[in-house]
């Protein structure tokens, strides 16, 4: 069994603990959790989600002790992982969004974490892995980003078409929900379309997918760039695929080589709108009815993908690998 403890109960801490106590990843033991927030406010957000709604189970707070359904959880509220005793814990699953330095990312290890897991981006990551894509390339690393969400939908997609065809080059548009980083209400920012407010407009934006794309897949490195729209809804993306291929397919071709794949990628033939794919656990759902290839030999794929929900399965899925090669 796998221990893992949760730093940082946002979005992301939250959607693993809540996706785990409802039975993802049974061969992980989550044994407590640390937030800057108090018990209190970590019981509530966990227990009323806006996104997935309230918890099914029971949630209750006994002192400094999370109780979810039979699980009992200590929670520590400090500031400085390094005031927690981590000596028991095989994998420290970094979800405060901060780890940008090597300083921050090996606090964990300091205080006893055998490897850290780190939800999102990091410089300091000596892997950054993406299930379905780079995978092969998990050993002993200590330190391991789990990239993003929008990369954990591309990479494996990217490396399917690839593996398949062969990708000359490419444009990938990510239709993004808001996120925490928007303001509400129309707020000063560096980037001035970012500034606006998040529920009411379109906001033409960028993302890291581009560059973390040519992390985890450098043999594809330079061929696919990318741009992002964050969009007015709360939970649910989506990917907008165009490549170029070394070979001419037809969109039966495409189509059957997408419609076969399972756990990483998924696939429907429904004609769904994205609130329909709130609480998928594929990393991307591959929309086939919006499947294109033009007679000039471009195609089109498009997918969609929870990025709260799906990403969070993957951080459960990569906590438990490097629980197997640490034990």
């Amino acid at each position: 069994m796998t221990k893992v403890f949760i730093n940082g109960f946002g979005r992301i801490g939250r959607t693993v603990l809540r996706a785990w106590a409802q039975g993802a990843a049974p061969e992980i033991e989550i044994v407590g959790l640390n937030d800057k927030s108090s018990p209190e406010t970590c019981a509530h957000l966990f227990e009323f989600d806006s996104t997935f709604g309230p918890y099914p189970g029971i949630v209750q707070l006994n002192g400094d002790m999370l109780i979810v359904d039979q699980h009992s959880l200590p929670i520590h509220t400090t500031e400085d992982i390094l005031n927690v005793d981590l000596s028991d814990i095989d994998v420290l699953m970094d979800c405060t969004g901060t780890v940008n330095t090597h300083a921050l990312a090996t606090r964990g290890l300091i205080c006893g974490a055998k490897r850290i897991l780190i939800s999102g981006p990091s410089s300091a990551a000596q892997l950054t892995m993406v299930l379905g894509a780079n995978d092969d390339l998990l050993e002993d690393q200590e330190l391991v980003s789990n990239a993003s969400c929008t990369t954990n939908a591309l990479a494996p997609l990217v490396k399917l078409i690839d593996d398949n065809w062969g990708v000359i080059n490419g444009w990938m548009t990510t239709v993004h929900c808001f996120t925490g980083s928007q303001p509400s209400i129309d707020q000063p920012r560096n980037d001035l379309a970012r500034s606006r407010a998040a529920s009411l407009s379109m906001v033409p934006t960028t993302t890291s997918a581009e560059q973390l794309l040519d992390k985890v897949l450098p043999q594809t490195k330079g061929r696919i760039e990318c741009a992002a729209v964050r969009v007015p809804v709360a939970s649910v993306s989506a990917i907008d695929l165009t490549v170029t291929l070394s070979e001419a397919v037809s969109l039966e071709d495409v189509n059957k080589v997408l419609a076969t794949q399972t756990g990483i990628i998924g696939s429907t033939a429904k004609q769904l709108v994205s609130s329909d794919l709130r609480a998928r656990p594929e990393s991307i759902v591959v929309a086939l009815r919006e499947t294109r290839v033009t007679r000039a030999g471009l195609v089109r794929i498009f997918g969609w993908y929870d990025n709260e929900w799906g990403f969070s399965h993957r951080m459960l899925e990569v906590a438990n690998l490097m629980g197997k090669t640490t034990l």
